[in-house]
């Protein structure tokens, strides 16, 4: 893209893609399969959807690597693959966006609580986090979007594990309930302090709510960041589960 996109952040809205795991779910790949796998045995899959969200007027694409971490890759026997898994999911974004897309490189949260909850400390955190980070950008993203996370010391591992990497814009995505806190208690409000504190370049939310619900979220970030602050983010999915 000829420009940033911080630059561009601060002067419209930037449109994203959706969710890759629904669609992937939706081409016949059942839940049972490690979805981050598919970067190596379905590419083309991948680039499909890469290419449809294109098509529909996505202007950041996100890759397929939510949980292409050590811990959710360990069950499938694929832990040591991480990097590589990682890579590939950047190149096929990469491909596909060209210069006509951002290509954000996409970091979930472990699926392991941390201390004092479970039992990975920080440091651990950001062990586990480096091979993710260290494929993604060898793969060519344009910046790193730590997504649906709860807790601000994973956030914070995930962050250090980025910057011990490099200097990419970092995205931080939290995950609120329609109360208003995340999983572990932290108001929207909180959560744009200890970002700006890090700092990163965009704070914001993501996946539980509906769009209703995080507008409410949204503005209460807006109100604690002021006018001409941070830029900000909003990826509601579609709402609530319901049969």
């Amino acid at each position: 893209m000829p420009e940033k996109l911080i630059d561009a952040l601060r002067e419209r809205v930037v449109v994203a893609d959706g969710a890759m795991g629904t669609m992937l779910y939706a081409k016949g790949i059942y839940v049972n399969r490690c979805y981050d796998e598919l970067n190596l045995s379905q590419a083309d899959t991948v680039r499909e959807i890469h290419r449809e969200y294109l098509q529909a007027g996505a202007e950041l694409l996100e890759t397929n690597t939510f949980g292409a971490n050590p811990c959710k890759l360990e069950p499938h026997g694929l832990a040591e693959r991480t990097e590589e898994i990682c890579r590939r999911g950047a190149e096929l974004a990469r491909d596909i966006a060209g210069d006509r897309a951002w290509v954000g490189g996409s970091v979930g949260p472990l699926g392991k609580p941390l201390s004092p909850i479970g039992k990975i400390d920080e440091e651990e955190a950001v062990g586990f986090f480096r091979p993710q980070i260290r494929g993604l950008v060898a793969g060519g993203v344009d910046l790193i979007i730590l997504e649906t996370l709860s807790d601000l010391v994973e956030i914070r591992a995930a962050f250090r594990a980025v910057r011990a990497e490099c200097a990419l814009p970092v995205m931080v995505l939290a995950t609120f309930a329609a109360e208003g806190r995340t999983l572990l208690g932290y108001t929207p409000e909180e959560v744009l302090a200890a970002m700006q504190a890090l700092p990163v370049e965009v704070c914001g939310a993501n996946c539980s709510e509906g769009p209703h619900d995080m507008l409410a979220t949204v503005t209460r970030l807006r109100a604690a960041a002021g006018e001409g602050g941070m830029p900000l983010a909003a990826m509601p999915n579609a709402g609530h589960p319901r049969f």
